[in-house]
């Protein structure tokens, strides 16, 4: 097997693995129907990932180019938020290992320690930052920017973990648009 077939291989793997993750959560989800999925042997996903748990952890790695909805003016700072979050929310929902993890952070400790890095490096501390260096005090910045985050993730979790309807795309993103500026200016 030459690397790039190997790279494939394993991107495919990784690709089943977001997509059952997401919508069956870690517990209900098996190495074997995995494989099967993605038309390979079971012994290739320990050979690339160590197993069950190396595939979790491997298939829910998130990133997120979040601070790009910082550039721009403190004002327009609830509909560049609520355009890019409307966008994750609508675009591949069975593959998103943000979702992956937080379906799976109730069952499995290092999904939700994951789950609370990811938040903190890439949304919490950019957004405590933005703000603090648009005139905000610290403590005021991080108390608005926790505020964002917790109101996110609450929306987040009611949309994509409990699966409630909350309006079409467009209302939702008026009303987090509208909902996260509220929040930003205090």
């Amino acid at each position: 097997m030459t690397s790039r077939n190997a790279a494939a291989t394993r991107q495919r793997i990784l690709e089943h693995a977001r997509t059952q993750f997401a919508q069956h959560g870690f517990a209900a989800v098996a190495v074997k129907g995995v494989a099967d999925a993605a038309g390979v042997s079971p012994n290739l996903i320990t050979r690339y990932f160590g197993g069950k748990d190396g595939l979790f952890l491997a298939a829910t790695k998130v990133e997120i180019p979040v601070t790009d909805s910082f550039d721009g003016a403190p004002s327009a700072l609830g509909e560049r938020l609520a355009a890019s979050i409307v966008q994750r929310w609508f675009g591949a929902p069975g593959e998103d290992p943000l979702l992956v993890l937080q379906r799976a952070s109730g069952e499995r400790p290092e999904a939700a320690e994951a789950l609370a890095a990811f938040l903190d490096a890439n949304s919490l501390e950019p957004l405590h930052h933005y703000l603090r260096d648009n005139g905000l005090a610290d403590a005021e910045a991080y108390r608005r920017a926790a505020a964002i985050d917790a109101f996110v993730l609450g929306v987040s979790t009611r949309r994509r973990v409990l699966r409630s309807e909350l309006g079409t795309p467009t209302d939702l993103q008026a009303w987090l648009a509208t909902t996260i500026q509220r929040l930003a200016d205090g």
